[in-house]
């Protein structure tokens, strides 16, 4: 039998393990990553690609501004940029309540360092020529942007081996477990893999591992709704996400600069653990064009020429797990980031690195422990709490 030791083991190879695997090697710890399929693959890969801070909890917006610092050091970093692109981020609505509600936020985002710019009537036409004429409002944040998320992962993969971190993909990890002082997970062929420490990153399949902690979370699982249009000259250059009580208006799309529009929102459908796939539904895709239209007439004629889906999981608060187990020493999460994670991966990886390492973080990760739901444990998952904000 194959054996491998380091100093912490990583189980799961999308943006949170593979961030974390590159400045846990940063801080000099020895790190062996194991992913199931291709690092990336999952939702890490399949996402919308937004780099947006506005419109988070409000707790979250340390690690979002974490994070977001380090977006705009990736070339220096790893060597890569990931497509990231500061081309801003607005949020939209058609209702004064939202509108009301962005004022609100703004000021309260303002106190973690997040400026965002209200807009309204000629002033918000003028910024934003391409809005129809049922936007209300807008708030504008300049910072915030978007990137590819099929080239995130995978880059930050890349430097974390170019620092000697073992990346181990196509490796099914069936069992997790502490054994003394040592934690081992072993794979479907044989392969054991030991370290003292373990970080769970498993995404949507997250709750398959903690529990064999006694830490079973209600996690519901599902698959976002993506599309992407004909290439058309570039003229809209921030992502654009609308604001609704209402999921079936919440819409968000970006262009990217070969001049493709991508869409996502409007709907979640089914996703499927044991066959690592999520669907999409015809019918999500007809309404995200009919609400893309809605919110950018100019785009009525366009053809879509792809739509896919990736398995995501979903927290019934709508907040990641992240931070140490609250059962077994050495054992410490990030998942469960409820379609909301891309942004985040940086600082995820980061942040987790330094609880490692240290034992502490100046992040704080109070609001996402895992011990939240010690009292429902037993209980089957939860419905998915559908998001507000794009």
């Amino acid at each position: 039998m194959n054996r491998a030791q380091a100093d912490v083991l990583i189980v799961g190879g999308g943006f949170m393990g593979a961030s974390a695997a590159f400045f846990l090697r940063q801080r000099g710890r020895s790190v062996i990553l194991l992913e199931r399929q291709l690092v990336g693959q999952q939702a890490s890969g399949t996402n919308f690609g937004n780099v947006r801070r506005q419109g988070r909890f409000l707790p979250q917006l340390p690690l979002a501004n974490r994070s977001r610092e380090i977006w705009g050091r990736l070339p220096e970093l790893i060597q890569h940029d990931a497509e990231f692109l500061m081309s801003g981020h607005v949020r939209v609505c058609y209702r004064e309540e939202q509108a009301d509600q962005f004022e609100t936020y703004a000021k309260e985002a303002a106190h973690y360092g997040l400026k965002l710019d209200l807009l309204r009537g000629d002033a918000l036409r003028a910024r934003f020529p391409f809005l129809g004429a049922e936007v209300l409002a807008g708030s504008y944040s300049r910072m915030d942007g978007h990137a590819n998320p099929r080239l995130a992962a995978p880059a930050f993969a890349r430097a974390a081996a170019r620092l000697g971190a073992q990346i181990v993909e196509n490796c099914d990890v069936v069992r997790v477990e502490k054994e003394g002082a040592e934690f081992r997970a072993t794979s479907a062929d044989g392969r054991t893999f030991h370290a003292p420490v373990l970080l769970i990153t498993a995404g949507a399949w997250g709750n398959l591992l903690s529990e064999q902690f006694g830490e079973a979370v209600p996690i519901a699982v599902n698959g976002p709704q993506m599309a992407v249009t004909e290439p058309v000259p570039y003229a809209i250059q921030p992502v654009v996400g609308v604001s609704s009580p209402q999921i079936e208006e919440v819409v968000y799309f970006r262009q990217v600069a070969r001049g493709n529009i991508v869409i996502g929102g409007c709907a979640r459908a089914p996703a499927y653990l044991d066959e690592r796939r999520a669907k999409v539904l015809p019918q999500s895709t007809l309404l995200q064009f009919r609400q893309l239209q809605r919110v950018a007439p100019m785009l009525r004629r366009l053809n879509i020429i792809r739509v896919w889906s990736g398995v995501e999981g979903y927290m019934p608060d709508d907040r990641p797990i992240m931070g140490a187990s609250g059962t077994t020493s050495g054992l410490f999460y990030a998942f469960g980031f409820c379609g909301a994670g891309f942004q985040l991966g940086p600082g995820v990886g980061d942040t987790m690195a330094e609880l490692i390492d240290t034992g502490a973080t100046s992040t704080p990760l109070e609001p996402f422990d895992i011990r939240r739901f010690a009292a429902s444990r037993g209980t089957s998952p939860a419905a998915p709490v559908t998001s507000r904000v794009a």
